[in-house]
This record gives structure tokens, sequence and C-alpha cells, in this order.
């Protein structure tokens, strides 16, 4: 509408400067009167979450979400409250899962992980130590390409592969040297490791996506390793438990009461694909005018 303006006042022969210098003006009369009418509701609890609604159910009503606004608003509220005022949106995760209506969406506390926990281990930890790593578990490989390795019996291929079993155990060992619960890796653990730290009573969680790596290490308060060679070091993280839950048909890992309160995931539901992306993104912006 400015801009439509002021092509009329430019074709009246008036300089742009002289029509910015208005704008300019006027600009500052609109924070003036912003400044005056606004008010602040921060030490009200109750006030404050009224207010936050009402700017969320703004944002929403131009949105796909607008018959489930209210629903939705109090969603974007909630988790933005848990931030306690840090502008971290990595610890709101949301989670698309087809089926069912967008009115059965809901909050989940804690953290939730795509994957599923490897076979042979608990499926439930009270109160673990998490680490989390990025590292290959079969670097010990003979994976030269172009390499030719002549043997003369059946044996030396035998020798060659438990040389290769011993290297992985030996990687093993010394993730085991940390005392976790929990063992999560970005990358593949394989058969042969995932048995060896089944056995050490250790829960196993393989080839979770990066971001979602980045995410938990955040919110449980862990580091990235990607080498095991000081296991006096503080980088485990933790959490109150680790257990498995079912969201539609596809079993996922919650992590529940982590060392950094803060995170949270909301479970989007819908009856297609299309819907549930335009439901994040309105979400999302919700969130993030919040």
């Amino acid at each position: 509408e400015l801009l439509r303006e002021a092509e009329q006042l430019v074709q009246a022969k008036i300089h742009p400067q002289i029509i910015i210098q208005g704008w300019r003006k006027a600009r500052d009369v609109a924070k003036k009167v912003l400044t005056e009418i606004a008010m602040d509701n921060f030490n009200d609890e109750e006030a404050f979450k009224r207010d936050l609604k009402n700017i969320a159910m703004t944002t929403l009503s131009s949105k796909l979400l607008v018959s489930e606004r209210d629903q939705f608003a109090q969603l974007a509220v909630d988790a933005v409250l848990r931030l306690k005022g840090s502008s971290n949106l990595d610890y709101i995760k949301l989670i698309k899962k087809a089926g069912g209506t967008l009115r059965v969406s809901y909050l989940a506390d804690g953290f939730i992980l795509q994957k599923n926990i490897a076979t042979g281990c608990s499926k439930m930890k009270e109160n673990p130590k998490v680490m989390v790593a990025n590292t290959q578990m079969d670097t010990d490989k003979v994976k030269i390409l172009g390499s030719k390795v002549k043997v003369d019996s059946i044996m030396k291929v035998a020798e060659i592969e438990e040389a290769e079993k011993l290297k992985m155990k030996r990687k093993v060992d010394k993730i085991i040297a940390y005392k976790p619960d929990v063992f999560i890796n970005r990358q593949l653990i394989y058969n042969y490791p995932e048995q060896l730290l089944a056995d050490a009573g250790i829960m196993v969680i393989e080839h979770a996506d990066f971001d979602g790596m980045e995410r938990l290490a955040a919110v449980l308060g862990a580091e990235i390793l990607s080498t095991f060679d000081d296991p006096t070091s503080d980088v485990l993280g933790s959490c109150a438990n680790i257990s498995e839950i079912m969201i539609g048909e596809d079993k996922m890992i919650k992590f529940q009461g982590c060392q950094r309160n803060e995170a949270c995931s909301i479970i989007l539901r819908g009856s297609g694909n299309h819907i549930l992306d335009e439901a994040e993104r309105s979400l999302h912006d919700a969130i993030c005018v919040l």
C-alpha cells in the first residue's frame, strides 16, 4: 500500500528521499503509539499465558489449522513455556505421523527419537547414563578398494576375520569402560559389537538420524563422541527413564525427565502427508512468533 501511494507521489515529481523522510516520521509516530498502548503481563502468569495464546491464535487464523486453532495455540504455548525463556527451538521436536485426525495431536513430555531399540536389549531403563556417539564400528574391516589378499588356506581367511573381530572387540571394550547404560550411535553398529554391548547389559540404539542426535545430545547434556580414550571424562548424558512407545503403528523411543528438562515433542496426526506438512509449517510459525 505504501509503495502504491509512493508511486503517485513520484509521478507528481516529488523526490523519493522526501517520501522516505515522510515514511520515517510516520514510523516514529506509529512506534510511539504502539509503545503507549502496549501492556506487559509478564509478572501475572495467568494473564501472560492468555496473551501468548491470543498471539498464537492470531498467527494461526490465516493457516490451515484455523479449525483447530484453539488446541494448536495451546500446544504452541505449552511447548514454548517449557523452554523457560531460552530461544533454542531445537528442544521442541515436531513428529508427523499419518493416521487419525488433527484433533488427536498432542504434546509429549520429553524427547522422542524415531528409532528402535536393538534386539536382545531391555526395552526400559531407569536413570540411565547415556553415551551419544558418531563412530564407525567397522573401521577395522579390510575395505581398501582394489586390494587383494592371497592366502594359501581357509585357515588364513579365518585368521584375518578373527583379527578384525578382535579390533572391533577392543573398541567395544573402550566404550564399556565408560560404564554407560545406553549407547546411541549415529552409524550402524553391526551384529557382533551389538551382541557384546547387549551382553554387558547396555541398551543399544543404532543409526539415529543426525538431526535427532544433535538435539538428543543437547537435551541429555551429553557430548557426541567419536573416540573413546578418556573413560574418566564427564561426557555421558542422563535422564529419568527411557522406554519404547507406540505412536500410530510405529515403535519409537521416549526419553523422559531429560537433564535439560526444556525438551518436548509435539506429535502431529492427520489424514495425509500434505495436511501434516502444512500443519507443521503453521505450528512452526506460531512457535517462532511466541
